[in-house]
């Protein structure tokens, strides 16, 4: 595979995120680079992934980029469309989706995310668009991936602004709590390398980072203490198909490449 002779820091967290794809088989994803990692897996290492939106498409077959989850691309040829109740009911609370491939502004170091706001609820700096499908999809998918756009302490703090997704860790820590049947969060891409959770009720560690990074640069944009793996390997580059593929035939509008 011929190494692409230049590409950006999108591509290559995109890029990476396929890769940790190739043995995934129902993937419940977000709109925005979980879709651009999914599509990519699809045309590459997986071409029998299939893909769930949460406006209640199953076995999606988008005939171009879905620009969101209402996109009438998601159903021209999708195995099943239903309404979202039978969606997350049948779907996702019954146990058929593998993974579930999201996106956040803030994750801590046992996979809770927040989606809600950054800062004081009554005065926040930032409001977001809270937890949508995303507290669903932590209890009940086989497990979680998210992708994020920046690795720093603010968007990896020791202590999140609010807890809109909680990881399982979260619900063991309250006997009153009913544990979800999901794994949570087990794998985290970033901008710097990929986290990833091997315990159930552990934390993240880094496994990998990308080229030209180190380490104790990682842990100096993570907001806590960060577990290091003692097999930490480089993340592979992007081939030079796989950027075309990104930009030729899947994001052509650069709606999410950047």
């Amino acid at each position: 595979m011929t190494t692409a002779a230049d590409f950006t820091e999108t591509e290559l967290v995109v890029c990476a995120a396929a890769k940790m794809l190739a043995r995934s088989n129902t993937v419940f994803a977000g709109i925005g680079l979980p879709t651009l990692a999914v599509d990519l897996a699809h045309r590459t290492l997986n071409p029998d992934i299939q893909l769930v939106y949460e406006s209640g498409v199953a076995g999606a077959h988008p005939e171009s980029m879905a620009e969101g989850i209402a996109d009438s691309v998601v159903v021209s040829g999708a195995e099943a469309v239903v309404n979202m109740h039978a969606l997350f009911g049948y779907v996702l609370q019954g146990g058929n989706v593998d993974v579930g491939f999201l996106g956040a502004a803030q994750i801590d170091r046992f996979g809770s995310l927040n989606t809600t706001v950054i800062g004081d609820w009554d005065s926040p700096k930032v409001r977001l668009p809270g937890s949508g499908g995303a507290a669903d999809i932590m209890a009940n998918a086989g497990e979680v991936f998210v992708i994020l756009r920046r690795h720093d302490p603010a968007a990896l703090p020791r202590e999140l602004d609010f807890v809109t997704s909680a990881s399982p860790v979260r619900a063991a820590e309250h006997p009153d709590f009913i544990q979800p049947r999901g794994f949570g969060v087990s794998t985290v891409i970033t901008p710097l390398g990929i986290l990833e959770r091997k315990d159930r009720l552990g934390e993240l560690e880094l496994t990998h980072v990308h080229p030209g990074v180190t380490s104790d640069q990682v842990q100096e944009q993570t907001g806590w203490d960060l577990a290091i793996s003692n097999d930490l390997t480089v993340t592979q580059e992007p081939t030079a198909e796989e950027v075309r593929l990104l930009r030729d035939e899947i994001d052509t509008v650069r709606l999410y490449l950047r």
